[in-house]
Formats: C-alpha cells, sequence, structure tokens
C-alpha cells in the first residue's frame, strides 16, 4: 500500500459539477433524459442514444472491480508511487468508471470485488474520487463452482 500522488483535474465547464461534488465527497454522474442511460465519464451528451439532454445524479459510490492491473512502473507523478492498482470499477448505476482501487494490498485485489468511493484531495479545489475495498469480500461461491463445472463437462460432438 503505497501513497498515490493526488494531480489536479483539468476541470472543463462540463465536468466542472462532477468536481466541485467531488471536493465534496459526493459522487456525481450524468444520466441521458431521453433513454435514462448512467454516464460516466462527464459528458453532456448520451453516448448510448447521442441525446443532448443529460441531468446531473447523485450516484451511491459503491461498485465492483470489473477489471484491474497493477501498475509497478508509473510516468509522471506517478513514478515513485508502484506499485498501484489501475482498475475498471463498475458502479452500481450501470457505468464502469476507470479510477485506483486504494487501502489494500495491491495482491489483494480481486474482480467482483466490492468497492466503496474515497475522495483524496489534491490541494487545489478538487478531489480525485477512487475506491477501497469493503470488507472482505471475494468471488462468489455460485461463480466458482459454475466455472468448475464447466471446466469437468466433456467436449460435446467430439
Amino acid at each position: 500500500m503505497t501513497s498515490m500522488p493526488t494531480p489536479a483535474p483539468y476541470v472543463t465547464p462540463d465536468a466542472a459539477a462532477y468536481w466541485h461534488a467531488a471536493a465534496e465527497g459526493r459522487l456525481l454522474l450524468r444520466r441521458c433524459d431521453e433513454c435514462a442511460t448512467v454516464i460516466w465519464y462527464p459528458r453532456p451528451f448520451c453516448p448510448s442514444c447521442a441525446g443532448s439532454s443529460t441531468s446531473w445524479v447523485e450516484a451511491v459510490g459503491t461498485g465492483s472491480v470489473y477489471s484491474f492491473t497493477i501498475t509497478r512502473k508509473g510516468q509522471g507523478a506517478y513514478r515513485e508511487a508502484g506499485p498501484y492498482v489501475l482498475a475498471y470499477v463498475e458502479l452500481d448505476e450501470g457505468p464502469r468508471m476507470l479510477t485506483n482501487v486504494v487501502d489494500c494490498p495491491v495482491d489483494g485485489v480481486r474482480v467482483g470485488q466490492r468497492v466503496t468511493a474515497v475522495f483524496h484531495d489534491t490541494g487545489q479545489g478538487t478531489a480525485l474520487p477512487r475506491f477501497r475495498p469493503i470488507g472482505a469480500d471475494e468471488i462468489p461461491a455460485v461463480e466458482i463452482a459454475a466455472v468448475e463445472t464447466a471446466v469437468d463437462e466433456p467436449a460435446v460432438g467430439g
């Protein structure tokens, strides 16, 4: 568990509300007013239906690790931070968010692991949303059993 740098993001007008909320410890997402798709990263249009009417909604701030990698040698502000986890977290509202998993050993992160948002202050009026594990979650036994069953079945038509 290393200390992560917290570089300040470039704040565009379309994403200003997102960064302001993050500085307050809240995770905001856009939702399409036409098809109800929840959107991340912050943008004023819907990537699903191309609708141009979106509204801000406050997210619960929880999700599951969808995919991750352990970065051992970063670049720029992250050069001395390794190893650290770069992950896609599938938010409970639906979209996947590129982020870091923090506050745990890098080798303890697992796909399917439940996580909750934490906000790291940049010192410049913004905060970076990252995620930490919730409890000692593991991949559900049902998923493990399904994989083992699939492996044990003989090939069909062989």
